[in-house]
């Protein structure tokens, strides 16, 4: 094995010392700072309450007199002290460093101006003259009694360069105190380093399974305390080691072989092993949350369980089969769930949601009733109209025709009938053998109008496709052709007469494109929206059949939307009508 350049108390002390010396830079230079900008304010105020001065003796006389305002601003005892007075709109009324007949550029555009107009009163700490030539400290204020701006002044001499200096003193108390816990943190470091260099020793000896010597002594601290714990636990695991291995095997070759909900626990009934199902499977049986998987073994629903438990432990001896299996209905959930005790009286739990095939089989068993009582009808119809005609051989020709007609139109409703349970179990059974194409959704829906054009001229039906040209997907085209042929279909023959039919992709995504095909026919009922895609399900039976359908074509149409990775449901149109929302990919 090789050493690292670095060990792992070297590593720490590195990370931690420069998050340290980083926090410790930062915290001088804000200090630093700090202490400029407060030199600086008490600099500002000082200049501020020049300024007030000079307020207070304008408004004494009551107008600005340049020679008596220069006598006054050399009362002050400050060297080259220089005072501005400036009106709001930035024109240059005096200065004390200037002739009266100098002039100035309008000040608007100064920064310490600026702040002043906008909060009253700005400095700025350092900026070069423009009219005299030199680095001044400015101080303004606004006087709204006056309308003026009065601004004092101090040039950057040595004096005031070094007054705003920030105090150093402080760097170097922060630099010794750095040093100190620099210091003590890498004694704490090193004596951290020793334990782990130690524990680094035990590991590699374990592994090697060479003797561990079980009195070497650890350091008098918290990771000494766990490395002596971890050692024994070390020996507790090796002399367990060959029952642990038998109960892996038994593990392993239950979880290899089952996906369902899988709890193996001791004789005791103390958990070993739960899966993830298994906890989520027993809290729906259960009525309560369970906090701990013992008190599984109080659920009611699971007494015969734990009876057959109590019942067989520790009878070595008995030929009975040490298993049971049991038939759980909760919550519209059906569970088989298995019990099987092992040799040392360990036992294992294992549950399995059967509910999708359980429901699988009930539909299957529904479709074929179904499917019997539709096929009965045409059937029915189709032997009495000939039955008729054959014992009957004198009927007029005109009744013969007519019964004829009848027969044909019920083995056309057989035939579609039949073709709609074909398409179904083609996309139930095989659903990723249809083969996928660019198909152009727009030209299918044109093609439909076309298709149903004289119905849709007997009933008066209007068609208004709103489809973008050359919308296209990938995907299978007789199915994409179903989807679109039933719902027009359908709307044809139950919206009623006199409507409007409106097919529109109103929104695309990254993956989907979002259509709605509605009509403002009759509508239907709210409490049908929910179930008009089950199989031969039927708002009104008498109507439906008499119509010709076969209670088949939205189920088509869903089953091709969900081939396509779409989803669709039925609501009412806000204009009356029903209106049909899905979505299909792209890809």
């Amino acid at each position: 094995m090789s050493r690292q350049l670095f060990t792992f108390s070297r590593q720490l002390f590195l990370s931690v010392i420069a998050l340290f010396l980083t926090f410790v830079i930062c915290f001088m230079a804000f200090q630093y700072r700090r202490e400029k900008d407060y030199k600086a304010e008490l600099l500002n105020i000082q200049l501020q309450n020049y300024n007030d001065n000079i307020r207070s003796y304008l408004l004494l006389q009551d107008s600005i007199a340049i020679p008596s305002l220069n006598e006054f601003v050399e009362q002050y005892q400050e060297d080259h002290l220089r005072i501005t007075l400036i009106r709001s709109d930035g024109t240059v009324l005096f200065d004390n460093q200037k002739d009266a007949s100098a002039s100035f550029k309008n000040h608007l555009d100064r920064e310490e101006v600026i702040q002043a107009l906008k909060h009253g009163s700005g400095y700025s700490i350092s900026r070069l003259s423009e009219s005299i030539g030199r680095e001044f400290f400015y101080s303004a204020q606004y006087y709204p009694d006056l309308k003026l701006i009065i601004r004092s002044a101090l040039p950057y001499t040595v004096n005031l360069t070094n007054m705003l200096k920030a105090d150093s003193h402080y760097i170097w108390f922060t630099c010794i105190v750095s040093l100190v816990l620099v210091f003590i943190f890498y004694s704490f470091t090193h004596k951290l380093g020793m334990s782990i260099t130690q524990l680094q020793e035990f590991a590699l000896k374990a592994d090697r399974n060479e003797p561990i010597d079980t009195q070497k002594s650890f350091p008098r601290n918290e990771l000494g305390e766990i490395s002596k714990h971890i050692i024994q636990i070390y020996h507790r695991l090796h002399r367990t080691k060959e029952a642990l291995s038998i109960e892996r095997e038994k593990l392993i070759t239950h979880l290899q072989i089952s996906h369902e909900g899988l709890g193996v626990f001791t004789h005791e009934k103390k958990e070993i092993l739960v899966n993830i199902p298994f906890k989520q499977y027993i809290n729906l049986i259960s009525d309560k949350n369970l906090s701990t998987m013992e008190e599984i073994f109080s659920v009611p629903e699971l007494k015969p369980i734990t009876n057959f438990i109590i019942r067989n432990q520790g009878k070595e001896n008995i030929k009975e089969e040490k298993s049971i299996s049991l038939k759980i209905e909760k919550g519209g959930r059906i569970f088989d769930l298995e019990c099987i005790i092992f040799q040392d009286d360990s036992f294992e739990i294992s549950i399995n949601d059967v509910t999708q095939e359980t429901e699988q089989d009930r539909l299957k068993k529904q479709l074929t009733q179904n499917i019997a009582h539709e096929l009965k009808t045409p059937v029915s119809s189709i032997q009495g109209y000939l039955e008729t005609i054959v014992n009957n051989p004198n009927l007029p020709k005109e009744k013969i025709d007519t019964f004829l007609a009848r027969s044909y139109a019920q083995s056309n409703r057989l035939t579609h009938l039949l073709r709609d349970i074909s398409t179904l179990t083609r996309m139930e059974e095989a659903p990723n053998m249809a083969e996928k194409e660019l198909v152009n959704l727009t030209q299918i829906m044109k093609n439909i109008q076309n298709e149903v054009a004289l119905e849709l001229e007997e009933k008066h039906i209007t068609i208004s496709n709103l489809l973008p040209e050359n919308l296209c997907i990938h995907g299978n085209p007789s199915m994409l052709y179903s989807i679109f042929r039933n719902l027009t279909d359908n709307a044809i023959a139950y919206a009623g007469n006199n409507i409007q039919i409106t097919i529109s992709c109103f929104r695309q995504g990254e993956k989907f494109y979002y259509f709605s095909f509605a009509d403002t026919g009759v509508g239907v009922a709210e409490e049908h929206l929910g179930r008009l895609f089950e199989r031969f399900y039927r708002v009104d039976k008498g109507r439906s059949r008499k119509l010709g359908g076969t209670g088949l074509g939205l189920a088509i149409v869903k089953n091709a939307v969900i081939l396509h990775e779409g989803n669709i449901f039925a609501k009412t149109n806000p204009e009356g009508g029903l209106e049909f929302i899905f979505t299909l990919a792209k890809e």
